[in-house]
């Protein structure tokens, strides 16, 4: 198994025919993913090598049968992208666009659960999902994903950074370790799934034996995370916190990266995931270097 995608997925790439779009697109359907079709308004009729283009995501669906979408626009058109895919009953949307103002991401947030609550959104501003060997959605690199063993144990891992979520798969796949589902949920400040979201598909996935988290400084995700883990997560877990080194009281780049008042910190947040029993490293090679240690010992 795998969480939220498997080989069975069929995406759209809204915004196929622009340059990001295309490029890992079709990355993303070399890999083995099912690119159903493509959605560009205006542009219904073309294709891009092969895959058809709709003018919308109403018509891609009834057409191709799609159940994901993989929105590649520019910031100006992300919402509204993403709010059509959830009105056309695309049930997991993958939003890979930077830049989105944050009431835009509140809105969109609000506007899926209310009124779209059978819609997933990843994103925006991550880098995708990938379930290795099966479904691959969004810019992530396939080579440097090990798949999943049949015997296991596999790992899980759930990452707010989209640099260090590429590092935590080249870190297991040089020791050989097969992962289940990689999700990177992205370091803005309203993210549409969330640590805890991807906590409890892992628990209960059963190709999932143990999960490796990589969070940032600024907010309380991991905080929250450490508490949904003590009550809930059975699976041993490994960790990581970037921004260790950060120098107090300096404004960082990163969006979600607001420390303040003291919260937020990377050392409250390992202190609160080392309580819940998670095993944290002081860099991501370390963190790779425990769960490799955690995996030997299932």
């Amino acid at each position: 198994m795998a969480i939220f995608v498997d080989e069975n997925t069929k995406v759209l790439v809204q915004g196929l025919t622009g340059g990001q779009g295309k490029y890992h697109g079709l990355r993303n359907r070399d890999y083995g993913t099912q690119i159903v079709g493509g959605v560009t308004p205006g542009k219904g009729g073309q294709d891009v090598e092969g895959i058809p283009v709709f003018d919308s995501v109403a018509e891609a669906v009834e057409a191709t049968g799609a159940n994901a979408s993989f929105a590649a626009v520019p910031p100006k058109f992300a919402s509204g992208a993403i709010l059509e895919a959830a009105e056309a009953g695309i049930g997991f949307v993958v939003c890979i666009t930077e830049g989105i103002p944050a009431q835009d991401e509140a809105k969109v947030y609000n506007r899926l659960v209310r009124d779209f609550p059978n819609t997933r959104l990843l994103g925006p501003n991550c880098p995708g999902i990938i379930s290795p060997g099966k479904c691959n959605i969004g810019i992530t690199a396939g080579e440097i994903a090990q798949e999943p063993s049949a015997d296991g144990p596999n790992v899980g891992i759930v990452s707010r950074s989209g640099t260090l979520t590429y590092q935590a798969l080249y870190e297991l796949k040089q020791k050989g370790i097969g992962v289940s589902t990689c999700v990177g949920i992205g370091g803005d400040p309203v993210p549409g799934t969330n640590f805890i979201d991807c906590l409890r598909e892992f628990e209960a996935d059963p190709e999932t034996h143990a999960i490796m988290m990589i969070g940032e400084i600024g907010g309380s995700a991991e905080e929250e995370a450490a508490e949904f883990i003590q009550a809930n997560v059975t699976k041993p877990m490994s960790a990581y916190i970037a921004g260790v080194t950060a120098p107090a009281g300096k404004k960082m780049g990163h969006a979600g990266a607001i420390v303040s008042g003291g919260k937020g910190t990377a050392q409250g947040k390992m202190d609160a995931l080392a309580a819940a029993g998670v095993k944290v490293g002081l860099n991501p090679t370390e963190a790779g270097e425990l769960m490799a240690e955690i995996v030997a010992s299932l």
